[in-house]
């Protein structure tokens, strides 16, 4: 009986690969649907000059953080690769934009990167959604832009997207209806850090609610971040327009005492 041999590599590779095998940032990387999807992708070092980068999940980028990092680089490498997919002779960037920049930032001229081949495109979408979302610097405005933009790509139900990515049906639920807010408050809640529960319930309220607008304008102006807030906000304007329609009713009312005079004798009037 024949023995099996794995395939062997070059020792620039083999370094590559122990670093990132003992690295528990892997995880992250390869999670429950990347697994399959990254199986039988090449690990090699690409040019960052052939790599391209479109529109990415993430939107949101911190200067001092993408400093932090690209020293970080400079001191230990790139223990995580990049994961590109392969387009005729340029590669696409699909996850790493944040250690993309960080690399050009101290001028390195090669990464080493997972390239995909032959990839759909829903599937390159559930990479680049699964691998984003697994930090914890990924906005959840982004997250929801992700999701939503991957069921438009692919038409999917909710209960697909839930089986696709790995996540709650609650979860893919709620961030298409946050996706489909007003961009000025998707931008408010990145800008003053607003609690992803302020835009649910305020996406709950009806478009007749009468404060509606006037709640609107405080979230997007950051005065509400808290759910905490955004329940005192209801509340008040509920107690000062129920305290608005006690005083027209007493207003309306209240008796009036009149009087008229008709032949030398006062006649009084309850109005």
């Amino acid at each position: 009986m024949s023995k099996t041999f794995a395939v062997r590599t070059s020792k620039k590779e083999r370094t590559i690969l122990s670093n990132i095998h003992s690295s528990s940032s892997l995880q992250n990387l390869i999670r429950y649907n990347d697994q399959k999807l990254l199986k039988g992708a090449e690990l090699s070092e690409v040019k960052l000059s052939e790599i391209t980068v479109r529109e990415q999940v993430r939107t949101k980028f911190n200067e001092d953080s993408l400093k932090e990092l690209a020293e970080n680089i400079k001191i230990n490498g790139l223990i995580q690769p990049l994961v590109i997919h392969r387009e005729g002779p340029k590669f696409v960037l699909l996850c790493g934009e944040r250690r993309f920049r960080a690399m050009r930032l101290i001028n390195k001229e090669r990464a080493p990167c997972f390239i995909l081949e032959g990839k759909s495109k829903e599937e390159l979408l559930a990479i680049q959604f699964s691998e984003n979302s697994s930090r914890e610097e990924l906005h959840y405005i982004d997250k929801a832009d992700g999701i939503y933009n991957y069921q438009i790509a692919t038409g999917s139900s909710e209960r697909k997207i839930e089986t696709d990515l790995g996540i709650s049906k609650s979860e893919v639920h709620r961030s298409i209806l946050i996706a489909k807010l007003p961009s000025k408050l998707k931008e408010a809640a990145k800008m003053h850090d607003i609690e992803k529960y302020v835009l649910i319930e305020f996406d709950e309220l009806p478009s007749t609610h009468p404060q509606r607008v006037s709640l609107e304008k405080s979230i997007i102006n950051g005065e509400i971040t808290k759910r905490a807030h955004l329940k005192k906000f209801l509340a008040l304007q509920k107690a000062l327009k129920e305290a608005a329609v006690v005083a027209t009713a007493a207003t309306v009312t209240t008796p009036k005492v009149t009087s008229t005079k008709s032949t030398g004798k006062t006649k009084r009037f309850i109005l």
